[in-house]
C-alpha cells in the first residue's frame, strides 16, 4: 500500500487489524501519543486529508493513498506553524503529553469553530493545565517573559523543552526504538480474593511469538512495598512481585513475554488458572469487624485488617464539648479516584554493552526504584541505571514501582530488552488511586464562634495493599486540624485493608479528604450558630505567631516561614464581590450559592527527604546543572534553572540541565509532596551559591584582589568597571588546574507551610441536578513565585482536578469488586467545557525557609476546591451534600421538595 506521511511517500503493508496510531509510531512518528486506545483523549490526533482524526480509531489500511499529517510535519520549512508558536508563547502545556494532539485539533479549526471551543475541543483531554493556558494560546495571549541576566527569579520564563513539545520531538518513556524488543503483558485476576491452585501455561507457550511465561513460582519470594519512600519502614512489606493469593480484581497473576504485544496478549488469554475462591470484604468498617476475612496474616491476626491506627489528643475534648454553646457532628465521605495522567505507567529494561542493567521508566522516584530493584533481584546498585527522560504526568500516581520489576525480571530471564506499557483500563484497575476516606467530625464552639473542641474519626480504605496508607492517614490528621486554633483536639485514624484496588499517593496526599470534611463542618457549624462562615473561620484560623498543632505529642519540625492566609481570605472575598462572573442561567429552578474553603499544607512529607545537585562552569561561559528530581509537568526543570540563574546573575537560558538519572545526577528521594521546590530547589540554590563563591574566589586570587570585591554579572565577573568574561576566566583557571565545580545537598527540615483559599459561586438546577460554576477565585500563599506563569498553571490544574473530584469522577464498582467504568469516556475527567476560567491570586509573602523565598505550590491548591463547591451547594439549597462526587442523580435525590 502507498502512503504519504508528512510529505514523504513510501510503501508498506500494515498488519491485519493494525490501527493508524501504532502504524505511525512503529515508523518513528513518536509525536503521535497513546493515551487511551479508545478515541477518548485525543493525544493521538493526526490529520488525514486535512481533517483531524483520532488515529487509534482508524485502521491503518484506510489511510493508504491519503495525505497524513502528524505534529512533526505540521510546520512548513524550518519555522513553526502559527498554532505551535501560539502554544509556545502561551506555554499551553505542563507535562506536554496532550500538546501534540491538542495542537493538531486547534490548527484544524476555522474561525467559526473557534467560537465554540467547548464543542470542538471535547475530544482532546488535558489533565495538567486546567485548559486556561490552552485557551490563552488559541486567543493569541503571550504568557512568557524575557530572560534577562540577573532577573530570572520571579519571571515567567518558558520551559526549555517547549520547542520539542510543540513539534512532537520531546521523548517520553515509550518514545524510543529498541532493537530486538520483547513485549510484556500480564494476566490480571477476575476475583477480589482467591488462592491460585494451578496455572497451566501449556497453551500460552504454544502461541506463536510467546517467549516465556512467569508466575509466582518464578519470581524472588521477597516481600516489599510498591510505594517509593526513602524511609521504607513507613510502608508495609506486604507485596510479592507475583503472588499465589490475589486480593483485588485486577491484581497481576502472570506475565507473558512475546515478540509482539498481540502475541503477549494472546498468551495471557491462553493461560488456564484454577482458583480457590476466598471471602472478600470491600467496606473498611466491615473489614474491621472480628468476623471479617483477614487479608494479610503477616505478624499475626490480633489487629485483623487494620494496618495502621493513629490516636492523639491535645487538651481535653470532653471538657471542650461541655463548654460549647453549640456542637455539630456529622459524617463526610470522599471517593476513590484515579490520577489519569495521560501517559500510563510503563518501563523498558535492557542490558547495555557495558554489561549493566538499564531501566527507562515513567517514575517520580527513580533512585528509590533503583534501591527496590537492587533488593528484589540481588543486584549491586552500581550495576543498575534507572532514569526518566520526560514523564507525562504523575500527581503522585508514579510514586510507585508498578512496571519496572517485571520488566527487569523478564529481561534477566530471556536476555532481550523488555517493554511493558499499561493500557488505560489497566491504569484504572491495576494502578494506585486516591484513598477513599470517611470522616466523622464533631466540633463545638461558643456562641461568638470561638472553637472549644474538634474531634475527628477517619477510616481510610487502603485497599488490598498498604502502600502509602500510614503516611496518608497521618497527613489526614495533621494540617487540616492544625489550620484552626483550638485548645482541645482529638483524632482517631484507621487504615484498613479491603479487597479493593490499592490506594496510594495522590495530589493532596490524605489531607484533601479531611480538609473536605472539616471545611464542610465549619460551614455547618456557622449555620448552627447563625454566623457568617468566613467570619467563623477568621475567628479561629491559625495566626502567624501560633504553634502549628494538630494532635501529635511530639515536637514538630513545621514552622510558618511566611504567613499569607489573612491576605488570601481578603483577596478571595474581594474577588467574589467584584461582580466578575457568569450570570445565573434563566429560570426559577436554578438556585445560586457561594462557598469558600481554606487549606493549609506542610511543604513536604514528615519522613526523610533529601536531594543533591552538581554544577559546573563550561568553556563557553554557560553552566551545567545536574539534579535528581523528575520533570513531569511540575515545572521543576524551569524553576531550577531560574533558581540557579538568580544566584549566578545569569540568564536561565545559560544553564543546561539534566535530571532524574541514577547514573548522571546526584541522589534525590523523589519528586512528590511539592519537594521539587523546597528540597531539590534548595539543593540547586546551595550548589549555585557554592559555585558562585568558587568562581569569585578564583577571580580574586588570579587578580590579587579580595573575593568580596567581585560580583557575577551576565556572563562575566565584575569589579567596578573591570569585567572578566567567564569564558576567559574558565580558560585561565583550567590551564592552572582549577576546577569550577560545586556539589551540595539539601534536607527537608524545617518544613514551612502553604495556604490556599478557594471561593466558588455556582448555580444548581433543583430538578435536573446540573451544576454550573459561575465564578472561581483562588488565592495562594506560596511565598515568592519563582515562575508566576508556572505557579498559576499548577493552581489552574489543581482547580480542574478538584472540580473533577467534586463533580464527575468516581470509580464505580459492582458487588464483586469489578470496576464498571474503567474507560475515560465513562470515568469523565474534566474537559475544556467543564472548567471555568479561575481568577488566581498570590499573597505578597517571602518565605524565610524555602529557597530564595519560595515554597510549595502544586499540592495544597486542590484541597479547598471540593469543600468550597459543597459549601456553595449548601448555601444555594440548604442541603448538605456530604459525599463526593456531586453528580446530578445524587443532587436530584436530595433536592426533591426543596423550593
Amino acid at each position: 500500500m502507498n502512503y504519504s506521511i508528512d510529505g514523504h511517500a513510501f510503501s508498506a503493508e500494515p498488519r491485519a487489524g493494525q490501527c493508524l496510531r501504532t502504524f505511525l509510531r512503529e515508523r518513528g512518528d513518536f509525536g503521535v501519543k497513546k493515551g487511551c486506545d479508545q478515541g477518548d483523549c485525543g493525544a493521538c490526533t493526526v490529520w488525514v486529508d486535512g481533517a483531524p482524526i483520532h488515529s487509534c480509531l482508524m485502521p491503518a489500511f484506510r489511510a493508504a493513498g491519503r495525505e497524513i499529517t502528524t505534529i512533526q510535519g505540521l510546520a512548513n520549512g524550518n519555522g513553526l506553524h502559527p498554532v505551535q508558536q501560539a502554544f509556545l508563547d502561551a506555554q499551553a502545556f505542563q507535562c506536554g503529553f496532550c500538546a501534540a494532539g491538542m495542537i493538531m485539533t486547534v490548527a484544524s479549526l476555522d474561525d467559526e469553530q473557534r467560537e465554540d471551543l467547548p464543542r470542538h475541543l471535547k475530544g482532546n483531554l488535558c489533565r495538567c493545565t486546567g485548559y486556561r493556558s490552552i485557551h490563552d494560546a488559541i486567543n493569541g495571549v503571550v504568557n512568557i517573559g524575557e530572560d534577562v541576566a540577573g532577573s530570572a527569579c520571579g519571571a515567567s520564563l518558558p520551559n526549555p523543552f517547549g520547542p520539542d513539545i510543540v513539534t512532537g520531538h520531546a521523548r517520553y518513556t515509550m518514545d524510543v526504538a529498541v532493537a530486538d524488543l520483547a513485549y510484556l503483558k500480564v494476566l490480571r485476576s477476575p476475583h477480589a480474593h482467591a488462592r491460585i491452585t494451578r496455572i497451566d501455561r501449556t497453551a500460552a507457550m504454544a502461541v506463536p511469538g510467546v517467549l516465556e511465561v512467569f508466575t509466582w513460582e518464578d519470581v524472588p519470594r521477597k516481600l516489599y512495598s510498591t510505594a517509593t519512600h526513602e524511609d521504607h519502614l513507613v510502608d508495609p512489606d506486604d507485596t510479592y512481585i507475583l503472588d499465589d493469593v490475589v486480593r483485588f480484581v485486577g491484581q497481576r497473576i502472570a506475565a507473558v513475554v512475546a515478540t509482539s504485544e498481540a502475541a503477549a496478549e494472546a498468551g495471557c488469554r491462553a493461560l488456564v488458572v484454577d482458583y480457590e475462591l476466598l471471602p472478600a470484604v470491600f467496606d473498611p468498617e466491615l473489614a474491621m469487624a472480628p468476623e471479617a476475612p483477614v487479608l494479610h496474616r503477616k505478624g499475626g491476626e490480633a489487629r485483623g485488617n487494620i494496618f495502621a491506627e493513629i490516636h492523639g489528643e491535645v487538651g481535653n475534648v470532653a471538657n471542650g464539648f461541655a463548654e460549647a454553646d453549640a456542637v455539630h457532628e456529622h459524617t463526610y465521605s470522599t471517593s476513590r479516584v484515579q490520577h489519569v495522567h495521560l501517559e500510563t505507567h510503563g518501563s523498558i529494561a535492557w542490558k547495555g554493552e557495558d554489561g549493566r542493567i538499564h531501566v527507562r521508566t515513567s517514575s517520580q522516584a527513580p533512585f528509590i526504584v533503583q534501591q527496590k530493584l537492587s533488593y528484589l533481584f540481588g543486584i549491586n546498585q552500581r550495576e543498575l541505571q534507572v532514569f526518566t527522560e520526560r514523564v507525562g504526568g504523575g500527581f503522585g500516581g508514579k510514586q510507585e514501582m508498578l512496571s519496572e520489576d517485571l520488566c527487569v525480571l523478564a529481561m534477566l530471564k530471556i536476555g532481550r530488552p523488555v517493554k511493558w506499557e499499561f493500557t488505560r483500563e489497566e491504569q484504572f484497575i491495576g494502578a494506585s488511586t486516591r484513598h477513599q476516606m470517611t470522616t466523622r467530625v464533631k466540633i463545638g464552639a461558643k456562641s461568638d464562634g470561638t472553637l472549644t473542641a474538634i474531634q475527628i474519626r477517619v477510616v481510610s480504605n487502603t485497599g488490598a495493599y498498604g502502600n502509602h496508607s500510614s503516611e496518608t492517614l497521618a497527613a489526614s490528621l495533621s494540617s487540616p486540624m492544625a489550620l484552626y486554633r483550638c485548645a482541645n483536639k482529638k483524632a482517631d485514624g484507621y487504615a484498613v485493608y479491603t479487597n479493593m484496588v490499592p490506594g496510594g499517593g495522590f495530589r493532596g496526599y490524605g489531607s484533601s479528604q479531611t480538609t473536605f470534611a472539616i471545611e464542610c463542618a465549619m460551614d455547618d457549624l456557622a449555620k448552627l450558630l447563625k454566623l457568617d462562615p468566613v467570619a467563623l473561620r477568621r475567628t479561629n484560623m491559625i495566626r502567624d505567631d501560633d504553634w502549628i498543632e494538630s494532635v501529635w505529642s511530639e515536637t514538630s519540625d513545621v514552622d510558618i516561614g511566611s504567613y499569607g492566609l489573612a491576605e488570601c481570605v481578603e483577596m478571595v472575598e474581594a474577588g467574589l464581590a467584584s461582580g466578575e462572573r457568569k450570570p445565573k442561567p434563566e429560570g426559577a429552578d436554578w438556585l445560586e450559592g457561594t462557598g469558600i474553603a481554606f487549606a493549609m499544607l506542610e511543604s513536604g512529607p514528615p519522613t526523610e527527604h533529601r536531594s543533591g545537585a552538581t554544577m559546573e562552569l563550561l568553556a563557553d561561559g554557560r553552566f551545567h546543572l545536574a539534579v535528581g528530581s523528575t520533570e513531569m509537568g511540575n515545572g521543576s526543570v524551569t524553576s531550577h534553572r531560574q533558581l540557579a540563574a538568580g544566584v549566578l546573575g545569569s540568564r536561565a537560558g545559560d544553564i543546561e540541565i539534566i535530571n532524574a538519572d541514577t547514573d548522571k545526577t546526584p541522589f534525590d528521594t523523589g519528586t512528590f509532596a511539592s519537594t521539587g521546590t523546597v528540597v531539590a530547589g534548595q539543593a540547586v540554590m546551595l550548589t549555585a551559591q557554592a559555585l558562585r563563591q568558587n568562581i569569585l574566589a578564583y577571580a580574586a586570587r588570579s587578580t590579587g584582589t579580595r573575593a568580596g570585591e567581585w560580583a557575577m554579572e551576565g556572563g562575566a565577573v565584575a569589579r567596578g568597571n573591570e569585567r572578566i568574561a567567564l569564558t576567559e576566566l574558565y580558560a585561565q583557571g583550567t590551564a592552572a588546574g582549577h576546577r569550577f565545580k560545586a556539589r551540595r545537598r539539601a534536607y527537608l527540615a524545617p518544613r514551612t507551610v502553604a495556604f490556599n483559599v478557594q471561593g466558588i459561586r455556582l448555580a444548581v438546577h433543583r430538578i435536573t441536578g446540573d451544576i454550573e460554576i459561575l465564578q472561581s477565585v483562588h488565592a495562594a500563599d506560596i511565598g515568592r513565585p519563582i515562575n508566576p506563569m508556572q505557579c498559576r498553571g499548577q493552581i489552574d490544574g489543581s482547580i480542574s482536578m478538584g472540580l473533577g473530584w467534586a463533580l464527575t469522577e468516581h470509580m464505580d464498582y459492582d458487588d464483586a469488586g469489578h470496576m464498571k467504568n474503567a474507560a475515560l469516556r465513562n470515568y469523565r475527567i474534566p474537559s475544556f467545557a467543564d472548567v471555568p476560567r479561575s481568577q488566581v491570586l498570590f499573597a505578597g509573602t517571602h518565605d524565610t525557609i524555602g529557597p530564595l523565598g519560595a515554597k510549595a505550590q502544586g499540592e495544597c491548591a486542590i484541597n479547598p476546591i471540593a469543600p468550597a463547591i459543597s459549601n456553595a451547594l449548601f448555601d444555594a439549597t440548604g442541603v448538605r451534600f456530604d459525599t463526593l462526587p456531586f453528580t446530578p442523580d445524587r443532587i436530584f435525590d436530595r433536592l426533591q421538595g426543596v423550593s
